[in-house]
């Protein structure tokens, strides 16, 4: 059973692997991969997991061999810092995008792209400020910020939001995708992020990401 929700003009698939899929415009949404944020902490002496932008990239190729992408659109923070420039990370990065030619990649510019600078040139990257809109939609705005903008939906991440289920010893918190009137987040994307709870008001639609399946919560 495929999640689907319609904001902005745009009927959105929402995938267990943390991203949309909007299938007329077969482009996938991403927010906050945070690529290079393990070899960040590493730099500062924090021990964390190994391999991080491989686990990144390796769901990004299920979800493209799944659905037959045309574009990914990552909605800001595709790069963690400064630090994610590092030649182990843009080498990776670097020949996962040669394997891939014909794809077109627009980064809609977040915060912590505003630090890290935009990705490397060989990377083919499009970035572009928010709000980004594409023909198709001209009322679903494209951001890394989930801010309210005037005749539009927004549709952002920035917030990695997630939701507590269950009781006491039985409490899980799994990531979610949150719409609501005006504004919908996506999930953070990355392997290597955390969560954030995300305040619930009248009329929002939640949906949380469990293993291999998304469910619409009451």
């Amino acid at each position: 059973m495929i999640s689907r929700v319609e904001v902005g003009g745009a009927e959105l698939h929402l995938l267990s692997g943390k991203a949309a899929w909007w299938p007329a415009e077969r482009t996938l949404l991403v927010a906050d991969a945070h690529i290079g944020k393990a070899a960040s902490f590493r730099r500062l002496g924090v021990p964390v997991p190994e391999a991080t932008t491989g686990g990144t990239l390796d769901v990004l190729d299920a979800l493209l061999a799944r659905h037959a992408a045309r574009r990914i659109v990552f909605l800001g923070d595709l790069l963690h810092s400064r630090d994610a420039h590092a030649r182990a990370t843009v080498a990776a990065v670097g020949a996962w995008r040669e394997q891939r030619p014909a794809l077109e990649l627009v980064l809609v510019r977040g915060n912590h792209d505003d630090r890290a600078g935009d990705p490397p040139p060989a990377w083919s990257v499009r970035c572009v400020d928010e709000p980004w809109f594409l023909p198709a939609a001209p009322s679903l705005a494209l951001c890394h910020h989930p801010e309210p903008r005037p005749g539009a939906y927004v549709l952002g991440g920035h917030t990695h939001p997630c939701i507590h289920v269950g009781h006491g010893f039985e409490r899980l918190r799994l990531p979610c995708f949150h719409f609501g009137p005006r504004v919908g987040v996506l999930p953070a994307f990355g392997t290597f992020t955390g969560m954030h709870p995300i305040e619930r008001t009248p009329g929002d639609r939640v949906f949380a990401v469990a293993d291999d399946r998304v469910v619409a919560l009451a």
